[in-house]
């Protein structure tokens, strides 16, 4: 590589480069990560800071702290199973692979059941990522979003008899969202009943409108976190 070379590629602006990567087929199915992410009540909000800045320092180097469940992540089995898989132990597989939309939207934050799944548009197969549209992404940064519709255990059971290896929403959690919680509530069964039986959870997507009824190649590799109960995501998703 020439050092012209190298200078035009350094160049190359954030517009450019939209440009050229606008017709790659993929589909960004992740949220922005930030400082104002929505979060559980009980987890910590995500905090940025810029610790150089090119104008002082001719290099720009951010810090940021973050729990691992907060914006667009994936939990493993760690997350409510003692001695569960974590997301370093995880192999790649589990994380890409045939993905179905299912469109599953309510007006209502009520309980998504196994009659609302069978009446979309689409198969669940063995080994699918299934990707489940509430129609709830479009709330997200809103004060609505935190109350939101979820899996019924039964539903949940449902996804494991089929052998699927991924359940993704466009909410928070696929559990009762914390607004309709009893006091004191940690149950957590849709969860606990998932990842048991290694069922990964991913949480906080978008863009599942845009393929509803339809399957793709998706692929949602994790931070590989030591030891990590969860860990953000880039999810994306293309046509074969």
């Amino acid at each position: 590589m020439t050092d012209e070379t190298s200078g035009e590629r350094a160049s190359t602006t954030k517009s450019e480069y939209e440009s050229a990567t606008a017709d790659d087929g993929w589909v960004d199915l992740s949220q922005p990560f930030s400082d104002d992410m929505p979060h559980p009540p009980a987890v910590p909000a995500p905090a940025f800071e810029t610790v150089r800045d090119v104008a002082e320092d001719r290099i720009n180097v951010q810090q940021y702290t973050a729990a691992t469940h907060v914006g667009t992540h994936v939990d493993a089995p760690r997350h409510f199973v003692e001695g569960g898989a974590t997301i370093d132990e995880l192999p790649l597989d589990r994380f890409a692979g045939d993905g179905v939309f299912l469109d599953v939207s309510t007006d209502d934050a009520r309980e998504i059941t196994v009659e609302d799944v069978e009446q979309a548009d689409g198969t669940v197969r063995e080994n699918d990522i299934v990707l489940l549209y509430t129609g709830w992404q479009e709330k997200y940064g809103t004060p609505d979003y935190v109350s939101h519709p979820w899996l019924s255990v039964d539903l949940a059971e449902w996804l494991v008899e089929r052998g699927v290896k991924m359940v993704a929403t466009d909410t928070l959690t696929p559990d009762i969202p914390p607004p309709r919680r009893p006091e004191g509530w940690m149950a957590f069964p849709v969860h606990r009943r998932l990842l048991t039986e290694g069922v990964l959870v991913a949480e906080n997507l978008t863009n599942l409108d845009t393929h509803v009824g339809k399957r793709l190649e998706v692929q949602g590799f994790p931070v590989k976190i030591r030891d990590g109960d969860g860990a953000p995501v880039r999810f994306v998703a293309r046509r074969r």
